[in-house]
């Protein structure tokens, strides 16, 4: 019998304690610790294994980031679309999932004799709203967006919290598109991509060029020849705009190649998020055509792009990210009141109506407790702010502020301190 035997080795002693210092520091950040500990979400064998139940908080973060995601594709011209969770097989057959990408859907349902599968990719039905008339040339680029939930079938020993799942709903979009207007499209999609790090606070990523195996041509469907143009194209690109990028064989969607780009945690971690990936085979195989200035029919090509990836996957790697200290601006509880003893309750019930006024979500800790250990139970909770109320500041009309990591910041005026939260929630501040 053979025995599999991992192990790492370090040439100093130094760099061993490094690893073992990020091994740590990573594991204080686990999504699935806390996950639980914030109330984030919950995924348990008896709902099903990768699936994922979205706690109030945690659904209110994805509120924040679903809101931003749409807000800013609307602003950069894209149409929103939803469509079913299931199709016929036909559509299968027809996109090449069902011949190429079999492994990884679910079993299927049978409905009326029809075989049906719960839907892999999202890329079928936004060619069914492309194809829903004929399109004319002064129509492209059209882009179609969507927050498309899918199904994937994992194996239960790869599942892991959130970061792979086998439900999840994926920040989609597709661009339909002419040649003279590809390398726009494409850089824009590049762009995005850096609005939306630069937002969550990946200073750093890297890129790849995912090609596909030229020693098993088989995995993939369409002409070399195109597949030759497609490669080439997206590397022609990278290189124009300046980005720095590693060929990699093997990795191409099975209808073409893509651009892959990593983001670098806050301890140095990569992770995938977005993909750019270049098709001229489906609108082959579903014969998309728009009308040219010649009044003759032309095939359009797709753009199959995504900035975030799976919503799931993204909210544990930012989870990890901030270790659990979101901003303010998606924290689902921005500002905690900790009234000193009952008798400073009507004035927390002062302040507190007035920071919800200001659009400000705020809690009460109406307990007993002493002061210490609501302060304690805050930073363990790891909110931005929490506000003491006690005498002084019934007296003064003020309120006792304090931040997460830095501790006591003294006396402020409740408009200053609305002024602040504000001002941080405009800004996006990290």
């Amino acid at each position: 019998m053979l025995t599999r035997i991992y192990g790492v080795a370090f040439e100093t002693k130094e760099e061993l304690e490094a690893h073992l210092a990020l091994l740590e520091e990573a594991k204080k950040r686990d999504h699935r610790k806390l996950g639980k500990d914030l109330e984030l979400f919950r995924i348990t064998p008896e709902y099903g294994a990768g699936l994922c139940i979205w706690l109030p908080n945690g659904a209110f973060i994805r509120k924040q980031i679903e809101d931003l995601w749409r807000s800013e594709h609307l602003k950069r011209g894209y149409e929103l679309l939803f469509t079913p969770h299931t199709a016929p097989r036909g559509l299968w057959d027809t996109s090449g999932h069902a011949q190429h990408y079999r492994d990884s859907m679910f079993a299927p349902m049978t409905i009326d004799d029809e075989e049906y599968f719960l839907k892999p990719m999202n890329c079928p039905f936004h060619i069914g709203a492309y194809n829903f008339r004929q399109r004319s040339y002064r129509e492209l680029p059209l882009r179609f967006a969507e927050l498309g939930t899918v199904y994937r079938y994992e194996r239960s020993g790869v599942l892991h919290g959130l970061m792979r799942v086998r439900g999840f709903t994926q920040d989609d979009a597709h661009i339909f598109c002419t040649e003279d207007t590809l390398e726009q499209e494409i850089s824009n999609c590049l762009d995005v991509a850096q609005f939306f790090y630069k937002t969550f606070g990946f200073t750093k990523y890297k890129v790849e060029l995912s090609c596909r195996d030229p020693k098993d041509t088989e995995k993939y469907i369409g002409a070399d020849s195109l597949w030759e143009l497609s490669e080439n194209t997206l590397a022609k690109i990278l290189d124009k705009y300046g980005f720095e990028y590693k060929r990699v064989e093997g990795e191409a969607a099975f209808y073409g190649p893509k651009i892959d780009v990593k983001v670098v945690d806050a301890i140095g971690r990569t992770w995938q998020l977005t993909t750019v990936q270049l098709d001229w085979n489906l609108p082959e195989r579903f014969d998309l055509t728009y009308v040219g200035t010649d009044n003759q029919p032309h095939r359009p090509i797709m753009i199959h792009r995504a900035m975030l990836g799976s919503l799931e996957r993204f909210f544990g790697i930012l989870i990890e990210h901030y270790a659990g200290n979101f901003p303010v601006w998606l924290a689902p509880v921005q500002v905690r009141l900790l009234p000193v003893s009952a008798k400073f309750r009507d004035y927390a019930e002062q302040v507190a109506q007035k920071l919800r006024d200001a659009g400000i979500r705020v809690q009460m800790d109406s307990s007993d407790e002493k002061l210490g250990y609501k302060i304690r139970k805050a930073e363990l909770d790891k909110l931005p702010y929490a506000v003491v109320l006690g005498q002084k500041e019934m007296d003064e009309n003020t309120i006792g502020v304090r931040r997460r990591q830095e501790g006591d910041l003294g006396a402020m005026t409740l408009d200053a301190f609305i002024a602040r939260i504000q001002d941080e929630v405009t800004t996006r501040k990290l």
